[in-house]
Parts: C-alpha cells; structure tokens; sequence
C-alpha cells in the first residue's frame, strides 16, 4: 500500500511557535510518547470501562490499555498501514475505540476523527480528502461494515483515488506481537485529523499537532482540577473534540484517572453507570443536560459521586443553568470551543452569575480574542459582534483546503469562528448566535449548503432552503423550507430520499416545510433571516402546510 505523505498545512509563523515554546505552552512530548509514558506511570490504575464491539463489558488497566494499544499498532502495521497515513475512525463509545486510537498513535498513524453517525457521503469525503488507507467500522445503529466500506470503496475509486482497506473492530485479528518500536516525530508534525463543524458541504479537515494539541489537553485538567481520582463518564460521541479533550478523554489519561464509555446516551444508562462506576464528572450538550434534569426529578438516582457537570457545544440557558446544580447536586461547568482550538470554561472560583450566564474565558493567557463587527473593526466589551481568534492551539489552516483558508482565517491568522458573542470586563464570553450559514442542532454542526445542495437533486423539489429555528430541547431543529416542481406532488418522502443519499442521521431534517414562496432579500436571493423569523414566530401546527419528518 502507497499513500502520500501527509500533505504541508499553514503552520504558526517559525517566531510565534519559538515563542510558544519558550513560555512552555509547547513541550517536546508527542502521542506516541504520551501512550507508553501515561500507560507505563499508571500501570495498576483503572484506565477505562466500557463495553466491546461484541457487547461484552471490559474493565481494562493502564497496562492492559497499553498492551491493547501495541497490539492494535502491530495490525495496522500487518494492514499495511504506515507511519504517516491517515486512517478514517468511524466508531461508537465502545473500548475498541480507545485501542484503535491509541495504537495509531503508537504507530504514527494519524486518526481521522469521524461520527459513528456519519455514512457513504461523509466517509467518501474523509477517505478521498486524507487519502485514507483504512477505514475503521464496526456494525451496529444500522451499520453494516462490510456494506458501507464497499459504498465508500467504490466511490473513491471513481474519484480517482485508491480506497481504504476495512477494519471492522468486531472481526479483526488483533496481532499481540510484533508491535513497531515507539515512532518518534517532531512534535511540531500533524497528529491527527479532526472534522471541522464548518458551514459548506465539503468536508474540512482540521490538523492537530502534538504540541498544541497536548498544550490543550495539560491546560484543560489543570483548569478542571482533574487527578487520579477522577472517573470521567463520556456519553457525547468520543471522537468529539469536547469529549476527547476538553478535557475529556485524553485530560483523564493524562493524569492517571478513569474513562467510563457510556453505550448509549440515555439518562438512565448514564445513571446507571454513575451509581456502579462512583463517576465524578460528566460532559453534556444542553439538550442531554435538560433530559438529565427531568430524569432525575422523576428517578432520584443515586448521584453522590458525581460533583461537575460540563456543558457545552451549544449555548445553555440561563435558566436552565441553576437547575442543573440545584437538581443534580453538581458544580457546573460552562464550556465554549471548537475543533479548530480555542477553549473558553468557566472556573471553580468564578461567581455563580458568571457560570450560570457565561461560556467561560480562554484556556490561554496568550488566546488573542478580536470582536468585531461587519467591517471587522473590534466593538467594545458588552457589544454584540463576530469572534476572531489566534493563539497556541488554534490552528492557522485547514489540510488541503486553501479556499477554505482564505475564507476562514485573516490575513494576520486570525480564525474566523463564525460565532457572535459578547464579552464582558473579565474575559468572561457570551455566545449570542452565529454568523455563518450553519445550523447548530444539540451540539452537532449542520452545514445548510449540504443538505440543500442533496435536496435540489430530488425530482419533485425546486428550490430549498436549510434553516435552525429555535427549539427549547435541541437549541436548534433542522427546518427544511421547500418549494415542490409544479404539477409534482409535494415531496414527502424528502427524509427518506436523504438518507438513501448517504447523509448522517443528525442531518436529516426535523420538519420538512413546503412553500408557495420563499422570501426574498432586496436583491432577489432567498432570505434566510426572514424564514428563520418567521420560523421563530411560529409553532408547528401554525405554519401552513409544515410537514414533520418522520
């Protein structure tokens, strides 16, 4: 198998790292050393329960994690998988995960981060844009590895590009000896690959280096007060860059703590697991959170252990936020970021004002935050205006995606986040709503031009627009305004026709509405604004011919 070299990104100009460097934001460590130093150190520890591809419940030592994670890199390797190929990473919240991950690393491999929500279309994407030389399954939520893996392979064929080979986690071989001997790159190199929540259809890959990333990872369980008696519940997707690093996975590796892998996300596993396992800390999107609250009014769960719960990926409400402590008998923990870097949390110290109302201030003394406004001149503190920001892990490009980079960053290497907030005297940043053409549904990214670009191909469809419109559970549902061909029948089968299409579940419209007209701006372009206020000001039984997905 020959793959090409990971491909050069926009990095931090050569005195900016220098200067990262000196401060000692960014060390010398890299994956593969973080892998056997972290499993070596906590060797008797418990490092993570959860269950198998197979459904069996594993309870696994830093020693064993270790040894699965060699082994996993010696069946890469036996795959024909080198140091330096990307390899796409589709999987559940399952122990395997974990192995398959930590063996790249070990390898010097590089993981690319997709969902196990994510199908044909996405992983086809991933696959071509990484030139994948595997890419790792397992079945389950309607997936068939083998199905889906011939899908992708036949589609990056016809691309022009060589497919990946299948992994599929429930039926590999996994080889416990011959592991290579640990790799050791520069810890300026790509580590991995995550997926940007961006607002086209094209997929952007976002590339982490050992060092920034590892920056991010000490500084966050340095600010979340974790250590060895730490036991993190993970019920988010893994893959996320919040449950992976905020500080997530990788924060409660790092100090020696344990990863509890919730199978599914519902409030009574997650209770379940916080009983058995004594969890003290938990990571939710604010839709989890609200459900979580409910259950436990009804249940009375058994919570004792439990004394944070993180929150973020989507804006929470204000009032919202002092139920979550008064009802769970938790701290809360504001969290704002993104995959492309910067982190924002509330802290231990902060005034339960700023925690119930803010999503935190910067990891970094050295995040560099701009607000400014439509002609990006900075508003002041209290003003509502577009986030830019630069700094130690905020990457400067995208891989392989120079229109991407002209669009996202400024000339100066400013990331243009796409969020609109606020910020207050003390660094403190409040989230007011997005600027870009991005629908944010309980945490997950819905890139508008996507879903309507695959909608326009339905026979029976002649113009669509893909809106958010306020949704007290979801943040934001998916609304999907269309107008049908004349003389077709309206198109009811749209959900179904998008999931044949290949897209992920998260991104099939909750509501599908069919229109005479759309409104128009001045200049004869459909108006958005206009759709998501009337949406707003509307429930569902009020809005003319709406039609719920099924």
């Amino acid at each position: 198998m020959s793959r090409t070299a990971p491909a050069p990104v926009r990095g931090w100009p050569v005195e900016v790292a220098a200067r990262y460097r000196e401060l000692g934001y960014w060390t010398e460590e890299t994956f593969p050393a973080f892998v056997e130093e972290r499993t070596a150190r906590f060797r008797e520890r418990l490092a993570v329960v959860g269950r198998d591809a197979h459904g069996t419940q594993q309870r696994w030592t830093y020693a064993e994690l270790g040894a699965h994670a060699r082994a996993a890199a010696a069946t890469f390797a036996g795959l024909g998988v080198h140091a330096g190929d990307r390899v796409v990473v589709a999987l559940p919240n399952i122990v395997d995960y974990l192995q398959v991950v930590l063996g790249l690393f070990r390898l010097g491999a590089l993981p690319v981060f997709a969902l196990p929500t994510h199908r044909g279309l996405e992983l086809t994407q991933f696959c071509t844009l990484a030139d994948a030389a595997a890419l790792v399954l397992a079945p389950g939520n309607d997936i068939d590895p083998t199905a889906l893996h011939g899908t992708v392979a036949s589609a990056v064929r016809e691309r022009g590009c060589e497919p990946p080979v299948l992994v599929d986690v429930s039926t590999w071989s996994v080889d416990a000896d011959g592991a290579p001997p640990t790799p050791t790159p520069s810890a300026a190199d790509i580590a991995f690959l995550q997926l940007s929540g961006g607002t086209t259809g094209v997929a952007k890959l976002i590339p982490r280096t050992h060092a920034d990333y590892l920056y991010s990872v000490r500084a966050s369980a340095e600010i979340c007060d974790l250590d060895e008696r730490t036991v993190q519940l993970v019920v988010l997707p893994a893959a996320h860059n919040f449950a992976m690093s905020s500080p997530g996975i990788l924060g409660v590796l790092h100090v020696g703590g344990t990863v509890v892998l919730a199978h599914d996300p519902s409030p009574r596993t997650a209770f379940e697991l916080i009983a058995a396992e004594r969890v003290t800390d938990a990571a939710l999107v604010p839709p989890l959170a609200q459900a979580w609250v409910s259950a436990a009014r009804r249940r009375h769960p058994d919570l004792g252990s439990l004394q944070v719960v993180q929150v973020g990926g989507a804006r929470l409400a204000d009032s919202v936020a002092p139920e979550i402590e008064a009802v769970l008998g938790v701290r809360l923990q504001q969290v704002f970021g993104m995959a492309e870097g910067l982190v924002n949390y509330t802290r231990a110290d902060d005034p339960d004002e700023i925690v119930h109302t803010t999503q935190g201030r910067p990891i970094s003394p050295d995040d560099e935050i701009r607000i400014v406004d439509a002609d990006d001149r900075e508003v002041p503190d209290g003003q509502e205006g577009a986030l830019l920001t630069r700094g130690p892990y905020t990457i400067r490009g995208y891989y392989r995606a120079p229109r991407a980079d002209t669009e996202s960053f400024t000339e100066d290497g400013f990331y243009r986040t796409g969020d609109l907030v606020r910020r207050l005297p003390s660094g403190h940043l409040i989230v007011t709503g997005r600027d870009k053409d991005q629908i944010n549904r309980a945490g997950e990214k819905v890139a508008v031009d996507e879903l309507e670009g695959l909608a326009l191909l339905h026979p029976a469809v002649l113009d669509a627009v893909a809106v958010g419109a306020p949704d007290p559970y979801l943040g934001e549902r998916v609304v999907l305004v269309v107008r049908a061909e004349p003389g077709r029948p309206d198109p009811d089968d749209l959900p179904a026709f998008l999931r044949s299409a290949g897209l992920a579940t998260y991104k099939i419209p909750d509501q599908v509405v069919v229109v005479d007209e759309l409104p128009a701006t001045h200049v004869g372009k459909n108006s958005r604004r206009e759709l998501r206020r009337q949406l707003a000001a509307s429930v569902p039984e009020n809005v003319p011919e709406w039609k719920a997905s099924p």
